[in-house]
């Protein structure tokens, strides 16, 4: 994680969201007498969102704990479907 000030990421601001895409570092822009800003990159927030979204349902969230169980004991085979396949079995 970066700590650093709005001025600095002003003046670096490609630096910066280079940083966060390149290095998957977490940048904290401190503001003088405001509140804070992270600046992160999309991939991170999507993956931030998508955890999200799985923790909120406690059903869901157990279901996919048990598949990891079940995947690592050798239980269970790994799958790969595509975006569309997944949107398919989403609707049955």
């Amino acid at each position: 994680m970066i700590a650093t000030n709005y001025t600095n990421v002003r003046q670096n601001f490609a630096y910066y969201c280079d940083k966060a895409v390149n290095d998957f570092e977490t940048i904290v822009i401190t503001r003088r007498g405001d509140e804070n800003v992270v600046l992160i990159s999309e991939a991170e927030y999507n993956n931030l969102m998508e955890n999200l979204f799985v923790r909120r349902n406690p059903d869901e969230y157990k279901r996919l704990v048990e598949s990891i169980k079940k995947f690592r004991a050798g239980k269970e085979k790994f799958v790969i479907k595509t975006i569309e396949e997944l949107e398919t079995y989403e609707h049955e």
